[in-house]
């Protein structure tokens, strides 16, 4: 039981411990919201972005730590997003965004520092892009043909759209905007509407191709 063995008050937060023992905060409590684990949300998000986690280039690894890792900061700004905090997960990751794109280093994701001295991620550059689709978009499969979406729109913004998907064994676009206090969520494969209805900010549907 994952909230048995790992949730843990710590530090003044109701989040999860690393291990048995573990008395510190680590970077990769973020990892039960990027699988929908919510118990512990608002402990969770408020350690990650607090002074003992947070630094000038995103997540420590541990409390007290100066080494710092691109990869648990992409997946606790995923897993923010995706647990329904676009607010402070959208004002996070336009931070991280503007210290590596306009910052003083090459623009991608990089290696722990100073350990690893910021080496290239080539791989953590998806863990970027999973923000949008499975943070934002909430996409997760359900099948070969088949997956959920869970849209995230952020209060500021009037839609968001994916172009040109390659997925499920279709090619498609979907679009979400806000309409009458709820969203609209539309698909459209090959100039066929697949899917067209309003939804709820945050509620799971379930789309098959």
């Amino acid at each position: 039981n994952i909230e048995k063995y790992f949730g843990y008050h710590m530090a003044g937060y109701d989040t999860y411990r690393y291990f048995a023992g573990n008395d510190t905060l680590r970077a990769w409590i973020c990892i039960p919201l990027t699988v929908n684990i919510l118990e512990r949300k608002k402990g969770t998000i408020d350690a990650l972005f607090s002074s003992e986690l947070w630094t000038e280039d995103g997540l420590a690894s541990q409390a007290g730590d100066k080494t710092f890792w691109d990869r648990s900061t992409l997946y606790a700004l995923r897993g923010v997003i995706s647990a329904g905090d676009t607010r402070r997960g959208l004002d996070y990751l336009k931070y991280y965004s503007r210290r590596r794109l306009l910052g003083d280093h090459v623009p991608y994701p990089v290696e722990a520092f100073p350990e690893g001295n910021q080496r290239h991620l080539s791989a953590e550059s998806g863990l970027y892009c999973r923000i949008f689709t499975e943070g934002f978009f909430g996409i997760r499969p359900e099948g070969l043909n088949a997956f959920s979406v869970t849209p995230q729109l952020p209060e500021d913004w009037d839609f968001m759209r994916l172009k040109n998907v390659h997925g499920y064994g279709k090619k498609f676009d979907i679009t979400i905007q806000k309409e009458a206090g709820k969203i609209r969520l539309t698909l459209i494969s090959n100039t066929t509407v697949v899917f067209n209805t309003t939804v709820e900010n945050g509620k799971a549907v379930s789309i098959h191709l």
